[in-house]
């Protein structure tokens, strides 16, 4: 019995030891790296040239196969070598650090691929966004690094940059996250770039933008029009109306600066290069407490704020103007960046700039009195041009510092003769903006930072009126000198609480010069209005995500030198709550004012174009502006589909009919007045990773309220009731398609009355006797845009984007406007302003 154990023992001994010499075999099948390449250069007749140290600690499989090509090339994947043949018969070896790397994003059921997911090497300052296609691609990334990758919604992936180097791009799927977020963001709202933020506001940024219909590249202004609730309803960028205010009464703030002149081509081209703008974001209501002025909403520009390690930049032409842009880094603390742009419609006539020719002089287009049998030559030298410019400097970690500047420039001068009468008449305009700004952010602590910041602005119009062959002239000027200073402190109570304070110092000088000939008439005002704001607020966010709270109040002291002082006081709130996933509650309020205005007088010189002027609040002529505005909404957003219904009501008052526009006997009075808008918006959009289509439907119904005109309450100049886009855009890897219909019903207009006598002869100068205000409506409107854009490398390094885009491509005759004049010889003439026609466009730029 014992023996037949001990052969059982000795039978699993033998077994335990036979294994263990086969695996002991089979590891000692394991050869350092150098003396398996001392048996290939005996067997291929080779030679290699390596540092022995990079290589000693190095052990191989050797690879099967008799080719010395694919031997070298596994080893070049089983090692971080890089094996270069010198010639037939020397080879180099050298350690390689760095590998190329590649990707590609998808859902954790690996059906949907993920654009725009953040992809960054750890312990550097490399990062970037995956494509349309979830796709990305780096070079030379340290081997031993780390990657994570990012995105709303799904748990940060960490992955070896060893793991992905190779021929293949590897799939990587991202695992949803069931945690509910501080922020509920929309990333792919209407197209890439646009998001819709918690507190309502809506983000663009001009770096991830995709397409929209009629545009070939992003116009900042433009794109803004896009949401619902924001239009201009004579196609113009420097006539925004933002829930059927004017534009005077919206804050255009570029880097922090108040911006008076936004406009090219009399506000038919936006004056911002998109292309060092990082981020725009658009306020409608809910308004920050730092923030003053606007009572309409606000627009604010923001460029990019990172010194980056290398060169970029880029330019282009459309056929309007042609540009370029840059970053500069001087050292690893201080860049320059740089922007410029100059139109070609001086020397070069082209499609485009006649149909923009067309909409701005267009004033001669008269019904009756005669005007449609004249014969009028045209002669006109026009151009513009800016450039912006910035530095930035990275004091250290915590200091950085920044400062900003901008020119914008219109020149015109434009001859209109009648060839029947021989008369002539000449406008003469020059426009500018000049902005400088700076700012210096500080983080003091985890919890504690600072930002002060300043700025000066300068706009000034002169514009001159030459008509009946020199028997008159008009000259006017119109000036703004403004500057701020700010400083603005953000403390972090605790992880749910944020208080911000600080104070605000506004000085804005208006000038308006006007000199007539004949018969003579000199005027020269000028006002000067200083204004000093505190503010407070405290933002909440709770732990689960579902509350989000910010309230505070700005008090306002404002002062008019000689004339008057006033204490306003403008609570703010901003709160949404998730009533259950994918649901969310907003409601918004808030008190604003201003103090500066634009007057649109003397309507039928300068041949319909830039009769605006800036003038000051006195509370005698004009008071100052003042609203408050609240709304309730709610947002749907899961999975492709994002739903929002808002309902608003807004009042303002302190405005007159000479800031409005108003076209009839009311215009010249100056009656002081209000109006009321109730409205409601609603958007629903469809996206997946190529299609993003969607409706949007704004209801507004806006009321002027004047007690010294009869009747007193009347239409809205901008009471537009319906308003309607439909629009799609589709991408496929490098191609951008984009459709849409624009619709909305004609605005309200005042006609002469009926009869006999429509002409009031007991009043020099006569005057046309109306019907009452706004009682008529133009046709609807109606305008379908197109647009196609296509991306591809001219090398590695060099991006290259060619453009077409077609507006109106039906061609329909839009009415923007119609107003009544008297002509010399006392007939009335019926004025009309038509919309752009077909216009065709076509870009072609470069980045690298």
């Amino acid at each position: 019995m014992e023996i037949r154990r001990l052969k059982r023992f000795f039978f699993c001994f033998s077994f335990l030891l036979f294994f263990l010499a086969t695996g002991l075999g089979q590891e000692g099948n394991r050869l350092s790296l150098i003396s398996y390449l001392q048996q290939l250069e005996q067997e291929f007749n080779v030679k290699f040239s390596y540092v022995d140290e990079d290589l000693t600690d190095i052990e191989i499989d050797p690879p099967d196969g008799s080719d010395l090509s694919l031997i070298l090339e596994t080893l070049e994947e089983l090692t971080r070598l890089r094996i270069e043949k010198l010639s037939d018969r020397y080879y180099s070896i050298v350690l390689s650090t760095t590998v190329d790397i590649c990707g590609f994003v998808f859902d954790n059921y690996g059906k949907n691929t993920i654009p725009g997911a953040s992809v960054e090497v750890l312990g550097s300052s490399t990062a970037l966004v995956t494509d349309m296609d979830g796709r990305f691609t780096l070079t030379n990334v340290p081997r031993d690094a780390n990657l994570r990758i990012r995105f709303l919604g799904f748990k940060p992936r960490y992955i070896a940059a060893s793991e992905l180097s190779g021929n293949d791009c590897p799939s990587l799927l991202m695992a949803l996250s069931y945690q509910e977020l501080q922020e509920v963001v929309v990333y792919q709202f209407l197209t890439t770039g646009l998001t819709r933020e918690t507190d309502g506001s809506i983000l663009l940024s001009t770096e991830d933008f995709g397409i929209l219909p009629g545009l070939s590249e992003p116009d900042i202004l433009q794109t803004v029009q896009a949401l619902p609730g924001i239009k201009s309803i004579d196609e113009t960028v420097s006539d925004i109306n933002i829930r059927g205010g004017t534009n005077d009464q919206n804050l255009i703030l570029w880097d922090g600066i108040k911006m008076y002149q936004s406009g090219h081509f009399f506000g038919l081209i936006s004056a911002f290069n998109p292309y060092l703008t990082e981020k725009v974001t658009v306020i409608k209501n809910g308004t920050s407490a730092q923030y003053g002025d606007g009572v309409s909403g606000i627009i604010s520009m923001e460029t990019r704020d990172e010194v980056q390690d290398r060169i970029s930049g880029g330019g282009g032409f459309n056929l309007i103007s042609g540009d370029l842009y840059g970053h500069v880094p001087l050292s690893d603390r201080i860049a320059l960046q740089f922007s410029g742009r100059r139109s070609v419609t001086d020397f070069l006539n082209t499609p485009t700039y006649n149909q923009f020719f067309d909409r701005a002089f267009q004033d001669t287009e008269v019904k009756g009195g005669g005007g449609a049998d004249e014969a009028i030559d045209r002669d006109e030298n026009f151009y513009f041009y800016d450039f912006t410019g910035k530095l930035l400097y990275d004091i250290n970690e915590d200091h950085k510092l920044r400062v900003s500047a901008i020119y914008i420039n219109n020149t015109l001068d434009y001859l209109e003769s009648n060839q029947n009468t021989g008369r002539s008449d000449q406008s003469l305009l020059d426009q500018t903006n000049f902005s400088l700004g700076g700012r210096l952010a500080s983080r003091w602590s985890d919890r504690f930072s600072t930002q002060i910041s300043a700025y000066l602005t300068r706009y000034n119009l002169d514009a001159r009126n030459i008509t009946a062959n020199g028997e008159q002239s008009l000259f006017q000027n119109n000036q703004v000198l403004e500057s701020s200073f700010k400083v603005n402190t953000r403390y972090t109570l605790t992880d749910q609480f944020h208080f911000r304070n600080g104070y605000q110092f506004t000085e804005v000088g208006i000038t308006n010069f006007t000199n007539v000939t004949q018969p003579p008439f000199n005027s020269n005002i000028k006002g000067v209005i200083r204004m000093h704001a505190l503010f407070s607020e405290l933002e909440y966010g709770s732990e689960d995500g579902k509350l989000d709270v910010i309230g505070g109040a700005r008090l306002n002291y404002i002062e008019n030198l000689g004339t008057f002082e006033e204490i306003i006081l403008e609570p703010r709130l901003n709160m949404s709550y998730m009533l259950w996933p994918d649901f969310r509650f907003e409601i918004q309020g808030e008190f604003k004012n201003q103090v500066t205005n634009q007057v649109v007088d003397l309507e039928q010189n300068f041949l319909g174009i830039e009769k605006r002027r800036w003038i000051l609040s006195d509370e005698d002529i004009l008071p100052v502006t003042r609203s408050k505005q609240g709304s309730v909404g709610f947002n749907y957003d899961k999975n492709r589909w994002f739903i929002g219904l808002e309902g608003f009501f807004k009042e303002v008052k302190g405005i007159s009919t000479s800031t409005q526009g108003f076209q009839n006997e009311d215009q010249f009075d100056g009656e002081i007045g209000s109006y009321t808008i109730r409205g409601a918006e609603f958007l629903v959009n469809y996206k997946n990773n190529r299609f993003s289509s969607w409706a949007s439907y704004a209801y507004n119904k806006n009321t002027y309220y004047f007690e010294d005109i009869t009747p007193s309450e009347f239409p809205n100049n901008l009471d537009i009731t319906h308003t309607a886009t439909l629009a799609t855009t589709y991408n496929y890897r490098d191609l951008k398609l984009g459709f849409g219909l624009n619709y909305r019903t004609g605005k309200p207009f005042t006609k002469p009355r009926e009869g006999n006598s429509p002409i009031d002869i007991t009043v020099f100068p006569n005057r046309i006797i109306y019907e009452s205000p706004n009682s008529s409506r133009l046709p609807d409107y109606l305008r379908a845009d197109a647009s196609l854009i296509y991306s591809f490398d001219l090398d590695s390094k060099i991006r290259a984007t060619a453009g077409i885009s077609v507006l109106n491509i039906f061609g329909k005759r839009n009415v923007l406007n119609t107003y009544y004049r008297l002509n010399d010889q006392n007939e009335i003439e019926t004025v009309e302003s038509i919309s752009l026609g077909l216009t065709p466009n076509a870009s072609f730029r470069v980045s690298f």
